[in-house]
């Protein structure tokens, strides 16, 4: 009786060994590529970085990934990375994208958010392993992958010239055009622009934009602020500026986006409009 079952285990396992030897040779190895890094939920005060691999399988039956293993690293700096998820699926002879997420914040990489935003790119590095299940096994791909993304740039802000709409011996009102360009290839939201304006030297108080919204590549919004100053707090000197002629204006503030904020600054020589 042992003898018979000894016998038949013996059987079994020369039928599974031989089994997967047929299979491995039927079987092609399927290949791994990376083919590009994109940036999503990009603000200046981070982004998400996927690196888009794609996973090809040139066999008449289906795979699936059976683990992950995966770091990212950004100027040295590891960052949060996700993992496609387990079981993810490659149909019999068919290619799919395989994206691996890493969410980056600029603020936490080692170096004030706005000295960051100056460089034109940041580093990064990818490291570690993908398994693929198959009829023959699970087989091992390495991840290894540095490169760089670009990072984004504060948007440009420009005033235009104030036009006075009242002017007494009290008071004035007037607007002051502002305009604000996203230059990066990639849409950007942005909150409000705020800081303290100064004409001819002279502050006339706070000033805010607003939310400004997304931006989408290259895009300038435009907005007119309204402004209403009182000569017996800002003196009597803003009174002859407002009169006419072009003037220094001066802002110096921040603006937001992502919920970072940076400080801007920007000082124009402008036509005083009546």
């Amino acid at each position: 009786m042992r003898k018979s079952l000894f016998l038949c285990s013996l059987l079994l396992l020369t039928s599974c060994a031989a089994l997967k030897n047929l299979l491995s040779g039927a079987f092609t190895k399927p290949t791994l590529t990376f083919k590009r890094a994109d940036l999503a939920n990009v603000s200046l005060s981070g982004a998400t970085v996927n690196l888009i691999y794609e996973l090809h399988n040139p066999n008449s039956i289906g795979i699936s990934l059976a683990s992950v293993d995966y770091l990212f690293k950004v100027e040295g700096h590891q960052v949060a990375a996700g993992k496609p998820p387990n079981g993810f699926k490659v149909a019999a002879n068919g290619t799919s994208q395989v994206v691996f997420p890493a969410q980056v914040k600029f603020a936490d990489l080692g170096s004030v958010l706005q000295v960051f935003l100056k460089k034109s790119a940041a580093n990064y590095e990818a490291s570690g392993h993908v398994g693929v299940d198959t009829p023959i096994g699970v087989l091992s791909f390495p991840l290894e992958k540095k490169g760089t993304f670009p990072v984004p740039k504060v948007p440009a802000v420009v005033f235009g010239s104030p036009k006075v709409t009242q002017l007494s011996l009290s008071g004035a009102t007037f607007s002051i055009p502002l305009a604000v360009t996203n230059h990066n290839p990639f849409p950007l939201p942005v909150g409000e622009v705020a800081g303290n304006l100064k004409i001819g030297g002279v502050s006339v108080g706070q000033i805010t934009s607003g939310g400004l919204g997304s931006l989408t590549s290259n895009q300038t919004r435009t907005v007119s602020l309204p402004v209403s100053v009182n000569f017996a707090s800002a003196g009597m000197g803003l009174f002859n500026v407002l009169k006419g002629g072009s003037h220094p204006v001066q802002f110096s503030g921040g603006l937001q986006s992502g919920g970072a904020e940076v400080p801007v600054s920007t000082s124009q020589v402008l036509k005083i409009l009546n």
